[in-house]
């Protein structure tokens, strides 16, 4: 399968390549973005080189698909949305997302998340998509429930990021649902 690229009203999302190297380590080593995202700050170029590798192994093994979000505006890439622990036998994944702290609150993340969405039920025919949330993530969950995922629960314990134990909500939008929020 060739890499899928997508397309919304201001958004290209497309493979990340070793030349987005800056941009994702522009993100990545920012401490708000990551207190939330499961992995310390990035410190050195080398770890989002190290992602980048991650990204495409996952696709090649058909693990995960992870797309570099560009702004068609300015051709700059503001953050990562993809799938992770794909399972295409069991039609589930679980979406993850990050953006650069100045693209926040601008609706680039749900039109991201939106697309992705459709592209996860029609073309990959999934039927579950899960997200994993800190609970103090509170723009994430709030984001994830407008686009129709339900909280289903608390995993305790479920994340090691900067010495400590995080829990974490486990949230989930099914097909079903989504087919019926898209016919209102």
């Amino acid at each position: 399968m060739n890499f899928p690229i997508l397309e919304t009203k201001r958004l290209k999302l497309i493979e990340i390549t070793h030349q987005h190297v800056d941009s994702i380590y522009e993100v990545l080593s920012l401490e708000e973005v990551t207190r939330f995202y499961g992995t310390n700050r990035f410190t050195l170029p080398i770890e989002a080189s190290r992602l980048i590798d991650m990204f495409h192994k996952n696709f090649h093994e058909k693990k995960g698909i992870r797309w570099g979000i560009k702004v068609k505006e300015n051709q700059k890439i503001i953050g990562t949305v993809g799938l992770n622990a794909l399972h295409i036998n069991n039609k589930r994944a679980e979406i993850g997302y990050e953006l650069h702290p100045t693209f926040w609150r601008m609706g680039y993340a749900s039109e991201a998340i939106k697309e992705v969405l459709a592209f996860s039920f029609k073309q990959l025919h999934l039927y579950r998509l899960g997200a994993v949330v800190f609970p103090e993530n509170e723009a994430s969950i709030n984001l994830l429930m407008k686009l129709g995922f339900e909280q289903e629960g608390l995993l305790r314990g479920y994340i090691h990021q900067n010495e400590e134990f995080h829990d974490t909500c486990v949230l989930s939008l099914l097909q079903s649902d989504w087919k019926k929020s898209q016919e209102n």
